[in-house]
């Protein structure tokens, strides 16, 4: 994934979350972040902070966004008011949102679904790049197996990591790069555990331990506070790879913090 000037998007990408104020964008923007998420319109602070970034740095901001809507119409309705908001002719990236169980594959894959749709956009110019996201790893196969998508956003991290079984390789091998999301799983990483005896890993702690999968082109923050945000773009301004004695402890303490999976959220999504 590249910007319009042709940069590649950096290993750390800004996501909206509730809480996101409209510094927030420039902030990461001046501590090297290039890629931008929000979920919808609807997380004010940061389609704010990303408009005006965008007012004079349109070529080297990569802007990602989609749509929960599988109905074309509504769907041409949500990429024309993200056009309208952000005053731009084109999405670098249009996600088909939370593809999940409850979806009937066909109006995601199949003739005239979702993801056609937005591939017509990508012809017309008003999408770079298409993109599906989900939880569900069988359904992530198949929508990396289409070959039909351009990128994937997929939950990965210390505690859920059964993706690097297939659904990771399978993205290396057909070229989908990944965006991973949940890095913190939902920040219960950053909590502790009573059975761990070691170090708390923090926030740059988990995205590291992401990023040291070759599968995995970013991984995206959506911090809370300002302080969060300056501590966690240090991914980018103080790289360093995990050490094997701390990718083999992560993992040991991401299977603590997972247990048996009993949260009805992870036991719903496999």
């Amino acid at each position: 994934m590249t910007t319009l000037a042709g940069a590649q998007v950096r290993p750390l990408g800004l996501a909206g979350a509730p809480d996101s104020q409209s510094g927030f964008a420039s902030i990461a923007h001046g501590a090297g972040v290039n890629f931008f998420f929000f979920y919808g319109l609807n997380f004010d602070g940061m389609v704010d902070g990303v408009r005006r970034l965008l007012r004079h740095d349109r070529d080297e901001v990569f802007v990602a966004t989609g749509t929960e809507s599988r109905d074309l119409s509504r769907m041409r309705d949500d990429l024309d008011a993200v056009r309208r908001k952000l005053d731009v002719d084109a999405i670098d990236l249009f996600f088909a949102e939370y593809v999940s169980p409850a979806d009937d594959l066909d109006d995601v894959l199949g003739k005239g679904g979702a993801i056609d749709e937005i591939r017509k956009w990508k012809d017309e110019g008003k999408v770079r790049y298409v993109g599906a996201t989900a939880h569900s790893r069988p359904l992530s196969l198949s929508l990396i197996g289409s070959g039909r998508i351009q990128v994937l956003m997929h939950r990965y991290n210390m505690a859920h990591r059964k993706s690097e079984e297939e659904v990771l390789p399978a993205a290396i091998d057909a070229g989908v790069p990944v965006v991973a999301f949940t890095c913190t799983r939902w920040g219960s990483l950053l909590e502790g555990h009573a059975g761990w005896p070691g170090r708390i890993p923090s926030a740059a702690d988990c995205y590291r331990f992401v990023l040291q999968h070759t599968a995995v082109a970013l991984a995206l923050t959506a911090p809370a506070t300002e302080k969060q945000l300056r501590q966690n773009v240090t991914v980018l301004t103080e790289p360093r790879e995990p050490a094997p004695d701390e990718m083999s402890d992560w993992k040991a303490y991401g299977d603590l913090v997972y247990g048996e999976g009993g949260d009805a959220f992870e036991t719903r999504w496999p």
